[in-house]
């Protein structure tokens, strides 16, 4: 079985974060501004082993990719950023294939939504806008061959790996296939082609109907809200209601505390929804499992309408990638199709990473080995 960590590459200055959000902004500057929203939220999240670091520098690659394969992860999926040919927050990665540095397994996901002031990927307030057509198409997969040649990267088969965040959001994504499959076969390439499922379910359409040939578990899922609820969480669900109307009231008339977050915020219990996620049955298409440590938004949401998972811990993820690594080797048909992704390495304004922090240390890294083991995982890369 090959874990892989979901790696985001927005901790170095570029410059346009320099014009949106002031010289010299980075990820840390969202990170160190979480505040605490009730007695007992883990908030700020803190770096420990690694610090506030700057992923120009070749030894924190090293640093990373170290700790990872120490606690079972076979290689990192960094996020690739492109816009018509434009590419975004591109130096560490490139520095990693022109220095053939970390010598550790990599794919890459296109992060394929557009960028905006909240953070959300969605139609308001936009920053960076997708566009798509032909000509982008074939641009795009003739940039990325480059990166499948690379005798690090990810493969099924001899097939390299990627990956479509909103696969959704393509126009025509058959045809985008097609493209990638035609031009990438002239240079000798056969492509595996995954999207992310991000909400519960199957969805309508089976990635081999589009032209993908599996997909991948992005967790939590889009749709926890509404699929997370127990009895007891319909009940809390109602109470907070009527809590929400109270404290709207109050902020209105200046007498709640964070009165200066406009947007109300969600809680959502992390022990029970992993109880839930375990009960689901199997996708009736290839997905590779996924699982992650937490999800807290709330430092990139100061105005309000964070999502928070709340009553976590490292036994109960560590229970969780137990499970997901069972399925995962019960259900494969394919030997080579043994990914189980983490949502992930480091991505610290939304709470949910595996890189050590203040609070929880290795905690979290060691419970997804000890999961992987617990499981029946002996060929770990650590």
């Amino acid at each position: 079985m090959r874990p892989i960590a979901i790696y985001l590459p927005q901790y170095h200055p570029i410059p346009e974060n320099d014009a949106w959000w002031g010289k010299g902004f980075t990820e840390w500057r969202n990170v160190v501004k979480g505040r605490p929203l009730f007695a007992g939220h883990y908030q700020p999240h803190l770096p420990a082993d690694l610090g506030y670091y700057d992923l120009r520098l070749a030894d924190i690659r090293e640093d990373q990719a170290r700790l990872a394969r120490h606690y079972g992860i076979h290689g990192f999926c960094y996020y690739h950023y492109w816009f018509n040919g434009r590419r975004i927050l591109e130096t560490p990665f490139q520095k990693v294939i022109e220095s053939g540095s970390p010598d550790f397994p990599f794919m890459l996901c296109w992060a394929n939504e557009n960028w905006t002031r909240i953070w959300d990927g969605g139609q308001k307030n936009i920053l960076l806008e997708q566009h798509y057509s032909e000509s982008d198409n074939i641009a795009h997969i003739e940039h990325l061959v480059e990166y499948f040649k690379d005798s690090r990267y990810i493969r099924i088969g001899n097939r390299p790996v990627f990956a479509f965040y909103k696969d959704e959001d393509i126009p025509d994504l058959p045809g985008l296939i097609r493209t990638f499959r035609e031009v990438a076969g002239r240079h000798g390439i056969e492509l595996y082609l995954c999207r992310f499922d991000r909400r519960l379910g199957n969805r309508a359409e089976p990635p081999k109907l589009l032209g993908l040939d599996a997909a991948i578990e992005f967790q939590p899922w889009k749709s926890l809200i509404a699929y997370s609820r127990t009895p007891e969480m319909r009940f809390a669900h109602r109470t907070r209601r009527l809590r929400d109307r109270v404290t709207s009231l109050l902020r209105r008339l200046s007498l709640a505390r964070n009165s200066s977050r406009k947007t109300l915020d969600h809680f959502y219990d992390y022990k029970k929804f992993v109880a839930f996620d375990i009960r689901q049955p199997l996708s009736d298409y290839t997905r590779f499992p996924g699982v992650c440590p937490g999800w807290d938004n709330t430092a990139r949401r100061r105005e309000g309408g964070a999502t928070v998972l709340v009553n976590g811990d490292a036994d109960t993820f560590a229970t969780w990638v137990e499970h997901k690594a069972r399925l995962l080797s019960s259900a494969r048909a394919d030997p080579g199709e043994d990914l189980m992704f983490i949502n992930a390495w480091n991505e610290w304004a939304e709470g949910n990473h595996l890189e050590p922090c203040e609070r929880n240390g290795h905690a979290y890294l060691e419970a997804l080995r000890d999961g992987l083991i617990r499981a029946g995982e002996t060929n770990l890369s650590g």
